[in-house]
């Protein structure tokens, strides 16, 4: 933990170095007028989601073209590379997991919590060779585990560790992209790994891997965001954002089966994969009660850890002005 700590201060460090350094990009831009269409940059943060059928269908077509709007998209494959982009005003609109989201916001990165992404019920897991010889939590001690370090999926270990008494001191951490993380699972190089979908539900249908249970429920809720000098400069733009990723989302649950064929030709998974992966829980970008008390809990555990500096108050760090104005009768 202490080492990671040093990585993670690092890290951070040099984002917020980046931000005071940056130039400025589409905030000079005009939303209207006869000039060039606004460069809106959005961030797609995995393979999955409601951003990739907005992308894939061209449903921010119409909105942002009322707007004099053009969208310039970038891909990530967790959340804090796509801050370190934020941070310097590579990165508009875009959503994070809860790791992210939470480091982000202990440092002061420049962005808003607009909306969430949903509970994150069913979105993590800690992940078991499937021949091995860790069948619960507490095997993991001494053991391996890879994960991406500031990600939804460290923050879901480090959750789990404790609820089982355990610390990220009683393991050997491995901090790994996914990617490369699933490379070393599959030559068994890790013993164990923190990951997120699509990754764990293919790695168990593959025979791969086992998952773990946990004590309790462990919620990962994700937030979509906006930059502060974006969403200052540009509501209107966020406001349609907030509308095309809803009716993506609502796409998705009224039609799963040409979701499961849109994000298996991304993912390269199976059609029947994918669909069980977005039927287990369906996106919603209001905030609940649960989701927010889940991120406080959060929050909580990680200053209790050392993860982040002090505790705060999630809900004082929700902007509802721009849904609300999106979505108000």
């Amino acid at each position: 933990m202490k080492g990671y700590r040093k990585h993670l201060t690092a890290v951070l460090l040099a984002i917020i170095s980046i931000s005071v350094l940056a130039g400025c990009n589409s905030d000079d831009g005009k939303a209207s007028g006869k000039s060039d269409p606004l460069k809106v940059h959005i961030a797609l943060n995995g393979k999955m989601g409601p951003l990739v059928i907005a992308k894939e269908k061209g449903l921010f077509n119409e909105e942002f073209s009322k707007l004099d709007a053009q969208i310039e998209w970038s891909e990530f494959q967790s959340g804090p590379p796509l801050l370190e982009s934020l941070a310097s005003n590579r990165v508009d609109l875009s959503f994070l997991g809860d790791g992210a989201l939470i480091a982000g916001i202990d440092k002061n990165l420049p962005f808003e919590v607009i909306a969430q992404t949903g509970r994150g019920e069913s979105s993590v897991r800690i992940l078991a060779q499937a021949e091995g010889n860790i069948k619960q939590i507490e095997d993991l001690k001494g053991k391996t585990v890879g994960v991406a370090s500031g990600t939804t999926g460290h923050v879901y270990l480090i959750k789990a560790l404790k609820a089982h008494g355990l610390t990220t001191d009683d393991i050997k951490l491995i901090n790994l992209q996914p990617d490369d993380a699933q490379a070393a699972f599959e030559t068994k190089q890790l013993d164990a790994w923190a990951i997120w979908n699509p990754y764990y539900l293919n790695n168990i249908e593959k025979g791969n891997a086992v998952a773990l249970k946990v004590k309790g429920k462990i919620l990962a809720p994700g937030a979509i965001i906006a930059r502060n000098g974006f969403a200052k400069a540009h509501p209107e733009i966020v406001e349609a954002y907030l509308k095309v990723y809803k009716e993506a989302a609502d796409w998705q649950i009224e039609n799963p089966d040409e979701a499961s064929e849109i994000y298996s030709k991304e993912t390269k998974l199976p059609v029947n994969t994918v669909k069980t992966i977005i039927t287990a829980e369906e996106p919603n970008i209001f905030f609940t009660e649960d989701a927010i008390k889940a991120q406080q809990e959060s929050i909580d555990t990680l200053a209790g850890v050392g993860y982040i500096k002090k505790s705060f108050n999630f809900k004082n760090q929700i902007k509802n002005e721009y849904i609300d104005e999106a979505f108000k009768k």
